[in-house]
C-alpha cells in the first residue's frame, strides 16, 4: 500500500469511523468505519467497558449497535477494535474463557476455520438496498480468485442469490451510504457468517471494493489486522490489543507493519486488491 502524506483525523463519537481530507491520493480510509450517529442507549455500559479493557482490548468507543441482516431485520452486536462484530452469546463466551486465563499478549487469532474444507460464500442480489452491486460482485468474484489462487486447504466456492441460510460467508451491501465494512472473526471452526460492504464503496473503483472485500473475507478466516498493534495505516497510534481471541505472530512474516498488506487497518484509494507475499506467507501456514 502506498501510505505516503497520511492525514489523521478526529475520531467520532462511535467506535466505526472514517478517515476524510482534501486530496482523495492516499489518504487512509478504515475498513470498518461509520459516522453513524449513536445513541446513549447503544454505548457499552462501564462496567462491560472495564471486562472487555481487563482484556486487553482498545475500548474506544465500543458501542452496543443494531447490525442489519440482508432482509433488512437486525439486532444489536457489540462492535469493537474498528471491525469485528461480535453477538451477545459470542461476547459471554470470550468472557469466559477470559476467567479461565485464555489470554495472550503475542496476527491471526487462536480461532481458526477446519480445513481442509470448501467455504461456500453467496454475494446476497436481493431488493432493499442490501443487495450487491454490479461491482461489489465483480470485486467479491476477484476476492474469491485471490483465495483460491492462495494455495490453501480452503477452497471458495461463490453464488449469487438471495438464499443465502446454507452458506458458510453471506455478503451483503448496507445501503448507508459509508465507506468499508464490518465482518467477525470464525467460531466452532466455522468462517463468521455475516460480511456487510457499505454502499459508499461503489464510489471507488472496483480494485478497492476488491481489497475490502478481501479484507474481510480474511477476519472471516481468521486473520488479524497487520497493523493492530499500532493502526499506524490509519495515521495513528492506537493499539487494538490482543483480547481472548489473540494476536498471534505468524511464524515467517515479519513482526513489523508489511505497508503491501490486504489487511492493513486502513487503505488508500489506490489498492490493487492483491494479496501481498507476506499475505500469502501468512495464510499458507496456518491452511
Amino acid at each position: 500500500m502506498r501510505k505516503n502524506s497520511l492525514i489523521p483525523t478526529m475520531i467520532t463519537s462511535g467506535l466505526l469511523l472514517i478517515f476524510v481530507g482534501c486530496s482523495t491520493d492516499d489518504v487512509p480510509i478504515d475498513h470498518e468505519m461509520t459516522t453513524q450517529t449513536v445513541h446513549e442507549s447503544e454505548v457499552v455500559s462501564d462496567a462491560e467497558a472495564e471486562t472487555i479493557e481487563s482484556m486487553s482490548i482498545n475500548l474506544t468507543g465500543a458501542e452496543l449497535k443494531p447490525f442489519f441482516f440482508p432482509d433488512g431485520t437486525s439486532e444489536e452486536r457489540y462492535l469493537v477494535e474498528g471491525d469485528i462484530a461480535f453477538t451477545k452469546e459470542e461476547y459471554r463466551e470470550f468472557l469466559d474463557n477470559a476467567v479461565d486465563g485464555i489470554v495472550s499478549r503475542q496476527y491471526s487469532t487462536y480461532n481458526l476455520c477446519y480445513s481442509p474444507r470448501t467455504i461456500r460464500v453467496i454475494g446476497y442480489t436481493g431488493g432493499g438496498g442490501y443487495g450487491l452491486s454490479s461491482k461489489m460482485r465483480t470485486g467479491l468474484q476477484w476476492a474469491i480468485n485471490n483465495y483460491n489462487n492462495a494455495n490453501i486447504d480452503l477452497n471458495f466456492t461463490l453464488s449469487f442469490g438471495t438464499n443465502y441460510n446454507p452458506y458458510d460467508i453471506v455478503i451483503y451491501r448496507v445501503p448507508n451510504g459509508q465507506t468499508g465494512g464490518v465482518a467477525g472473526f470464525p467460531s466452532g471452526g466455522n468462517p463468521y457468517k455475516w460480511v456487510q460492504i457499505y454502499s459508499g464503496m461503489d464510489n471507488y473503483n472496483t480494485n478497492v471494493v476488491e481489497h475490502v472485500m478481501t479484507h474481510e473475507i480474511g477476519h472471516c478466516v481468521g486473520l488479524r489486522h497487520t497493523d493492530w498493534f499500532n493502526r499506524a495505516s490509519c495515521g495513528g497510534n492506537q493499539n487494538e490489543g490482543t483480547s481472548s481471541y489473540g494476536a498471534v505472530h505468524i511464524p515467517g512474516t515479519s513482526s513489523g507493519i508489511d505497508w503491501n498488506s490486504v489487511m492493513l487497518a486502513c487503505f488508500g484509494t489506490n489498492e490493487d486488491g492483491e494479496f501481498s507475499y507476506r499475505d500469502k506467507t501468512a495464510l499458507r501456514y496456518l491452511y
